[in-house]
């Protein structure tokens, strides 16, 4: 029996780089999201926690767990565990123009708009007040207990700050505070390898989404972190 590494098919050819190292590592075996046959363990990067649950109900384990994945891939239900956990947030629920209007299950910034009428209003997905800071925001990855890296993402020509969509990417060193809540929301979650991302406003970074699949193409341009080695590493000492 082999570990399994689940990918839809179109983001395993856009993760080829990751599926090779994590696959070559563990002796994993790529999977499509739809796969229910056996597996030592399962490494879910489909951002469907129902893929995670399957598999948890028949005692295999998997990383990220299905609760966090849960969490992680529901934006407005992460606010308001955040914001019950004494989390700052910027608020959600927004009616007052301009708000940022964005998909429940979002990633990358993919349908994520600044809407400047109260019309555009939408019970369905996540209305919340804009950070005064637009274009700017903070990237902390993950390994189980364990901050690896930070990076300021900063776009001068988008409010989305996000690597993907063309914006630049900075080593960052977390203040004593954001060191401080970053530790918080660790405490709070049960992930294995995630991103935790801030927005600023003020100056201030402010809690704004968990990544569960979260993407390593920073780590890899502009660090020596082998990340994808570390993660694998970590699953190799839990098991």
């Amino acid at each position: 029996m082999k570990p399994v590494l689940i990918y839809s098919e179109k983001e395993a050819g856009r993760n080829a780089f990751a599926v090779n190292k994590i696959c070559s590592l563990l002796g994993a075996e790529l999977k499509t999201p739809d796969y229910d046959g056996e597996a030592l363990y399962v490494i879910n990067r489909s951002n469907d926690y129902r893929v995670a649950k399957r598999f948890e109900e028949r005692g295999i384990r998997v990383y990220n767990p299905s609760a966090f994945s849960r969490l992680a891939n529901d934006k407005q239900a992460c606010y308001d565990f955040m914001e019950k956990n004494g989390i700052e947030i910027m608020p959600t629920r927004y009616r007052t123009p301009p708000f940022v209007k964005k998909p429940k299950n979002s990633h990358g910034g993919q349908g994520v708009i600044l809407c400047e009428n109260e019309d555009d209003y939408d019970e369905n997905a996540v209305c919340q007040k804009p950070a005064s800071d637009l274009g700017k925001d903070l990237r902390v990855w993950v390994i189980g207990k364990e901050i690896i890296a930070s990076f300021l993402r900063v776009n001068e020509n988008d409010f989305r700050s996000n690597f993907c969509l063309g914006g630049d990417a900075i080593p960052y060193t977390l203040s004593e505070r954001e060191k401080k809540e970053v530790k918080k929301i660790i405490s709070l979650i049960s992930g294995d390898y995630y991103g935790i991302d801030f927005v600023f406003d003020n100056g201030k970074a402010v809690f704004n989404e968990l990544e569960d699949t979260v993407g390593a193409r920073i780590l890899y341009e502009k660090t020596d972190i082998d990340i994808l080695s570390l993660y694998c590493e970590y699953i190799k000492k839990d098991r």
